[in-house]
């Protein structure tokens, strides 16, 4: 199905044609036609398949048909996203697919400037992208509202979960308008009952579209699996490094910790690197993925704050330093590369710390990972050791003297029993 098919106003056919897209990817083939009538939609499909196109196109078109006054208290329509990452990556698309339609745009997250985001949000907007804790901190203070708002998207639902989001979604969802007066529209990887519950209370009879291969894994990712000892994946990561020729490599580590040691790891052997982890200022990470994206930075070392969200063209090579203890987790970071119809290659290392995962990995894209064997060769053996971090850079641990307990490295989750109201929480995101 081409775009030019659908009955889709003229100012938006020129964004997509901007935006390089002229034919359909299978989800937006299955979700425009009934959302661009108004009916609400739930949509599951597999990371990099177009979702964010699929519902910045339709709501623009609904937009421009259904004409407002001037943007007021409530934006036209609400964006709702787990990460900061994500809400960047949409706001981009945006920009781009709604250059020509006259629409003001807002993202809201925290780590940027807060008084600039509030006076913006205090203008008006049509659309407002944003992170659950930073649209709630804006909302109890009454700097805009949800109750006349005409459209609504839920990203990356099964993702809030994860993150212990839904409290926070819950308590914008309840001071929006009805759902009989809006239409609102849910994309998930998964459609679980947990995201279909959702779906019953806060959306109008939604059509559900499920977009899911027989493969999982994106097919032009081409896998690889070394099975390695922990003090042997340094000496073979270098070695990847050096003999594969990648242009632009992305390496995920479970831990912040070993993000940051990794980093420090690949610049004391001559490898341009950095490392974006979840408690960085977000000018920085701007920066950092700017770079990334530009070419200037080879290789960018992840933790799991990046793995949703991320749109980089490009990307050659997905390596997991450490295999990641979802299974969920490791399609949406090999998902990084092969996208946009181009190839990939992800390469994992299973050590003894991670490799029970990966009996759940295989099960859940329903294959086997291909084996590699480690050879001598490629693990490079006299490769320097980084210095440690100055005393002044270390973390400092509570006054008990052992570390916080963290799974993954980044900012503790919320329980999900807990309060929806402290705004030191709600910055971070």
């Amino acid at each position: 199905m081409k775009f030019d098919e659908l009955d889709i106003p003229e100012a938006v056919l020129k964004g997509i044609k901007a935006a390089g897209f002229s034919e359909c990817t299978p989800v937006q083939a299955a979700t425009l036609p009934d959302a661009l009538k108004g009916i609400d939609v739930a949509a599951q499909s597999q990371t990099g398949t177009g979702k964010t196109a699929a519902f910045l196109i339709a709501i623009f078109s609904r937009m421009l048909e259904r004409q407002s006054a001037k943007p007021g208290l409530s934006p036209r329509c609400l964006v709702i996203a787990p990460t900061r990452e994500l809400v960047s990556q949409i706001h981009a698309e945006a920009l781009i697919l709604g250059q020509f339609a006259d629409l003001k745009i807002i993202p809201v997250f925290g780590g940027m400037d807060y008084n600039k985001q509030r006076t913006a949000l205090k203008q008006g907007a049509d659309m407002v992208i944003g992170t659950p804790g930073r649209l709630i901190d804006y909302l109890k203070q009454e700097i805009y509202s949800l109750k006349k708002t005409e459209f609504l998207v839920i990203d990356e639902a099964d993702r809030m979960f994860d993150m212990g989001f839904i409290k926070d979604l819950r308590f914008l969802l309840r001071r929006m308008s009805p759902y009989t007066k809006r239409q609102s529209m849910l994309f998930s990887a998964t459609l679980s009952y947990r995201v279909m519950e959702l779906c019953y209370e806060y959306m109008n009879l939604p059509e559900k579209v499920s977009i899911t291969p027989e493969q999982i894994t994106v097919k032009k990712v081409r896998q690889e699996l070394y099975h390695v000892g922990m003090s042997e994946k340094p000496g073979l990561l270098l070695g990847i490094l050096r003999n594969e020729g990648a242009a632009r490599v992305l390496i995920f580590a479970n831990m912040k910790v070993t993000a940051e040691r990794l980093e420090r790891l690949l610049k004391a052997n001559g490898i341009k690197a950095a490392a974006i982890t979840g408690d960085i200022p977000q000018m920085k990470r701007t920066e950092i993925l700017s770079l990334f994206k530009a070419g200037n930075l080879p290789v960018l070392v992840a933790s799991d704050v990046a793995s949703r969200g991320l749109h980089i063209d490009g990307v050659t090579h997905v390596i997991n330093y450490d295999l990641p203890q979802d299974s969920e987790d490791y399609v949406h970071r090999i998902g990084r590369t092969a996208r946009a119809g181009a190839e990939g290659k992800a390469i994992s290392f299973a050590c003894e710390q991670y490799v029970y995962a990966l009996e759940d990995i295989e099960k859940y894209i329903k294959e086997k990972i291909p084996v590699v064997p480690v050879e001598d060769r490629l693990v490079v053996k006299d490769y320097k050791h980084p210095s440690s971090l100055p005393h002044s850079k270390k973390r400092v641990y509570p006054s008990s003297g052992q570390p916080s307990k963290r799974t993954s490295g980044e900012r503790p989750q919320r329980r999900r029993g807990g309060s929806t109201g402290s705004n030191k929480s709600r910055r971070q995101n």
